[in-house]
């Protein structure tokens, strides 16, 4: 772009040409464009954190990158005016340091809150990315993920045993690699399983690569696959196409494997609700779509043994109401301690059980940050559905139906990391799009 003289420049955006917000301190230089690589190599560069051991740990990673180019916007990034209502929840989650009662626990807190900060600094970064980091390339990148989400589960079912010994494990000492969160980031697995016949819940093998649960694989592909198939009508007419479009059925095989009753709900709910939102719209070709997929995955449960390893799981352990009862215990110890929660989960007084608040996003903001946090934390979410169920563009809806499936998951599924950052970036790349975008914007961050 040629520099323009100052009052050229002002008056071309008077004219209706939209600042982006992507520039250099002085208005006559070149602009500054957001680069894509940092955004590009968080998702697609996944595989290079699990080898390293770090995992989830790349987000906060490479949100510092990104804070640092975001500091070279002259004038600074802006955020839609709902923001403070995120803002709002991490002081809050903030504050619930003072009730933690163990250097271990302050620790797990430390990992869970840079995962919240990294997910502020994705969503302000995509939502002043605008020249670079269009739709089709944001749906690109997420699709990219997608097939690694996909070509992990393909691994557990071929290697369900498989351990990786990572970077990590060589470097850190046996005294921290004790630790069991540490020492499940360092030897890595496949799949997420417990045999042992004295534990509290028996599991045969799930795939859960690149994760380390089961239903973090769960989530996060049900939360990308509306990406994958909006990214189709994006390249329709490239041979590109074809490869996404024959990997859709084909992924059905290590996700019904996963045996994630929560993700086919999930699933369904979306299927349902852009359905709906095609008849009301008379959108005849999205509505054929989601028949379509409907009909695929119907095949699928009946064609592979996913009936039969749920019943055997079911008959192996209650999860239903294991989960039940820890939802009722969390609260009811957080009417005990409602305004700051108690910092982080807390072990079950069920022996054997897992630990309050693992079960579920809502429930560990609830019981970790009390009713103020949890609150907040919904909010959050609900207002970012509603702002964008305004879009009928596909990005809008594609965009939309993930917050609505996000709002039910955060009730069995913990969504963080990886499925907290995709939520945080769709609903930057919807709400800065929003034709009234320009007057939902706050003052420079």
């Amino acid at each position: 772009m040629h520099n323009l003289p100052e009052d050229t420049n002002h008056r071309a955006l008077s004219e209706g040409q939209k600042d982006t917000g992507e520039t250099t301190k002085n208005p006559t230089t070149k602009k500054w464009l957001l680069p894509i690589w940092p955004f590009a190599v968080a998702f697609v560069g996944y595989p290079i954190w699990w080898v390293l051991g770090l995992g989830d740990l790349g987000w906060p990673i490479m949100a510092i990158f990104m804070v640092a180019v975001l500091s070279k916007m002259g004038k600074g990034p802006t955020v839609p005016k709902g923001f403070g209502i995120w803002l709002l929840f991490l002081l809050w989650a903030l504050c619930s340091i003072i009730m933690l009662d163990s250097f271990g626990r302050v620790l797990g807190f430390v990992f869970r809150y840079s995962m919240y900060l990294g997910a502020t600094v994705f969503f302000i970064y995509v939502y002043n990315a605008k020249t670079r980091l269009t739709e089709q390339r944001v749906f690109g990148i997420l699709t990219g993920m997608w097939f690694v989400v996909v070509v992990g589960g393909f691994a557990g079912l071929l290697f369900p045993v498989f351990e990786l010994r990572t970077l990590l494990a060589y470097v850190l000492p046996q005294g921290i690699l004790s630790n069991e969160m540490i020492h499940e980031m360092a030897f890595r697995t496949l799949t997420q399983f417990n045999s042992d016949p004295n534990a509290y819940v028996i599991s045969a093998p799930r795939p859960s690569a690149p994760f380390l649960y089961a239903n973090s694989w769960g989530n996060v592909y049900s939360v990308l696959t509306p990406v994958v198939v909006a990214y189709l009508g994006m390249i329709r007419g490239k041979k590109l196409f074809w490869w996404v479009l024959f990997s859709i059925p084909v992924s059905f095989i290590p996700a019904f494997l996963t045996l994630n009753r929560g993700m086919f709900l999930g699933l369904g709910i979306a299927l349902i609700y852009v359905a709906l939102r095609a008849i009301m719209a008379g959108n005849v070709k999205v509505l054929v779509a989601m028949l379509s997929l409907g009909i695929i995955g119907a095949i699928a449960v009946t064609t592979l043994p996913v009936t039969e390893r749920l019943d055997v799981r079911t008959s192996r352990v209650s999860s239903v109401e294991t989960r039940e009862n820890l939802y009722i215990e969390a609260y009811e110890r957080t009417l005990e301690s409602p305004i700051l929660g108690y910092g982080a989960p807390r072990p079950s007084e069920n022996p054997g059980a897992p630990s309050v608040g693992t079960q579920g996003q809502f429930w560990m903001v609830l019981f970790s940050s009390g009713f103020p946090g949890a609150a907040l934390f919904v909010g959050w979410l609900a207002w970012l559905f509603f702002k964008t169920f305004k879009r009928n563009d596909m990005v809008g809806l594609v965009s939309n139906t993930i917050l609505l499936l996000t709002l039910v998951e955060i009730f069995y599924y913990g969504i963080l990391t990886t499925g907290l950052i995709v939520v945080m970036t769709v609903g930057a790349l919807a709400l800065r799009n929003d034709p009234k975008s320009a007057e939902n914007e706050k003052r420079h961050f």
